[in-house]
This record gives structure tokens, C-alpha cells and sequence, in this order.
């Protein structure tokens, strides 16, 4: 077998999850795919999978070798692209993670746009507040929250955004306006828990300076959608990502409290929080990767346009 064909296989059954997986999309039975992976490692005497009867696992060589196969394997497929790229259609798998809320608002309308604009195109959407690990899960983009911490993934900004503090009128008219942020200690407050972390410590910037509020969880919850449900529902007041709430304050359902003083869940975070499309750190994307990322900029950038004056920290007039 040529070693294009042996980097295409460890490529298919890293983002298959398993050999047999693999196997079933290759039409290779499950004896052919683990002797195919035997004489893989043999030739480079090392092992790249840890493996079991149900998981597998790349190893740190493992993880070395797909992605460099993975370039490999991309590299082919932009080649002999150069004779059909002008009149194929796009086609193909789109694998994209989001952040609960954010994914369903926006990038589950733009995706069904998309795929009816493309119906070749197979997109899998994984709402998720958690870090998934792109590579791994073969993820070929994932909307982020926030700075980026891996060095080996490419960013590139989707909107402007930052951090909001909301709660809605009904809740406010029973509880009262928190006048400082001080005051929120003294009101139900709606948390995220992420990574197995409470993100009750809630950062502003008053005119003595940064000061940190440790708010008092009223309810917690890990996905974020439901935490700004809460919000809308009366339950408490939230911290949020703007495009989360916007279109909850622009209709009135919830009303930001603090908002030129308001910085987030983070010692880091600025005015501006980013809202990036990340990829994992590959020089050729698919088509239909790089179709989407460009179809979705263009959706948000449409969003945009009837925000940019809450995004600007000023009241719309």
C-alpha cells in the first residue's frame, strides 16, 4: 500500500472513532482494518493508538502523526480539486461545535440556510458549553467565546461582542434596580458552571476602579441557553455574551443593568470579549468549510447591522 493510503486509513479512523467504523465507511472488514493499523505501527515502531474493545485514543506520537497526516491527506485532495473546483458542487462533511445558546440562535439557521443552498453538504452541529478539543472530535470549526489559549488553532473574529449584565423588567419591578454592583449581592443571580467551575466571579469597572462581585448563585446550570430562559422567565439576573441576549433586550424581554461598567467572568476579559471561528491549525481547508465560515460572517454581519448601537455600549436612540 502506498503511505498516502496508510495516512488516509489513520485519518479515517480518528474521525470515524474506531477501526471498525473506519472500516464500514472504507469497505475493509475489522481483520483487514487491524492488521492495516499493525503494519502502520510496525513500520514506524511506535505506537500511535491506544485501543480497546470500545475507545480508542491517539497517543502523543499518535496525535503528532494525524496531524501531519492530516495536511498530507488535504494537500491530495487540494490538488486534485484544481480540475473540478470551478463546476463541483460543494459536498462533503461540516462538522461544527457552538455554544449552546449562541448555536441555536444563529448558527442553526445559518447551517439550514446553508444546507439547502447545498444539499451535498452533510453538516453535523454540536451544541456544546463545554472545550471540545477540535482534532480529536475532528471538528472542522467551532465558534469560541473568549481568548484563544491554543497556539496550534487559527482564529479569525465572527462579530463584535462583549459581556452583558440582563435581567428582565418583571423580575427588576419586584426586586428593584441594583443602583452599584455591589448591590447584586443582595439579588437572585443566575450562574453558569463551566468545566466543573461556578462562574460566580463577576468582573466591572467603576470610577474607583475594577472591582470583583462574588454574586450568591440563586440558580446555577451548565447550558447557557437555559440560563438566559431563567433570565427572560423573571428568575433572577444573569451575566451574559451580548449575542446571547440581543434580541431578548432589542424586543424588550430583558434590560441591561451596568452596561458601561460591565467586563466579565474573567480577570482578562476587556470591553470587547471575542467571538472568533476557530480552526484546528491546517494550511488547506475543505470548500465547504471555507464556504460556511464565510456564509456564517455574512448572516452575523447582517445580525450586526441592527445592534451596532448596544454593541457600542450607548443606547439605541
Amino acid at each position: 500500500m502506498a503511505k498516502t493510503d496508510d495516512m488516509a486509513l489513520f485519518v479515517q479512523v480518528v474521525k470515524s472513532g474506531g477501526l471498525a467504523a473506519a472500516g464500514r465507511k472504507l469497505g475493509l472488514s475489522p481483520a483487514s482494518m487491524t492488521a492495516r493499523m499493525n503494519q502502520l505501527e510496525h513500520r514506524y515502531q511506535t505506537r500511535l493508538l491506544n485501543r480497546n474493545t470500545r475507545h480508542i485514543s491517539m497517543t502523543e506520537a499518535g496525535y503528532r502523526f494525524y496531524e501531519a497526516c492530516l495536511r498530507v491527506v488535504e494537500e491530495v485532495e487540494a490538488a486534485e480539486a484544481v480540475f473540478t473546483q470551478c463546476e463541483a458542487e460543494l459536498s462533503g462533511s461540516l462538522r461544527i461545535t457552538a455554544p449552546s445558546d449562541f448555536g441555536r440562535q444563529y448558527v442553526a439557521p445559518a447551517l439550514a440556510a446553508f444546507s439547502e443552498a447545498h444539499p451535498k453538504v452533510a453538516p453535523h452541529l454540536y451544541l456544546t458549553d463545554g472545550m471540545v478539543k477540535l482534532v480529536d472530535e475532528g471538528i472542522d470549526i467551532a465558534i469560541r467565546l473568549g481568548n484563544l489559549p491554543d497556539s496550534n488553532l487559527i482564529a479569525k473574529s465572527l462579530v463584535s461582542n462583549r459581556r452583558v449584565v440582563c435581567a428582565s423588567p418583571a423580575y427588576l419591578a419586584k426586586a428593584g434596580h441594583p443602583a452599584h454592583p455591589d448591590d447584586l449581592l443582595h439579588h437572585r443571580c443566575l450562574v453558569m458552571a463551566w468545566a466543573g467551575q461556578v462562574m460566580n466571579a463577576w468582573h466591572f469597572v467603576t470610577d474607583k476602579g475594577p472591582i470583583t462581585v462574588d454574586v450568591e448563585p440563586a440558580m446555577i446550570c451548565t447550558d447557557g441557553a437555559l440560563v438566559r430562559q431563567w433570565a427572560v422567565e423573571g428568575c433572577g439576573i444573569a451575566m451574559k455574551s451580548w449575542w446571547d441576549v440581543r434580541q431578548d433586550v432589542l424586543d424588550g424581554r430583558l434590560q441591561l443593568l451596568f452596561d458601561d461598567q460591565v467586563r466579565g467572568l474573567s480577570l482578562s476579559d476587556t470591553e470587547s470579549v471575542a467571538l472568533q471561528l476557530v480552526y484546528p491549525g491546517r494550511k488547506f481547508q475543505p470548500r465547504q468549510v471555507l464556504a460556511f465560515a464565510q456564509f456564517l460572517m455574512d448572516w452575523m454581519e447582517k445580525n450586526e447591522k441592527t445592534s451596532l448601537a448596544y454593541v457600542s455600549g450607548k443606547s439605541p436612540q
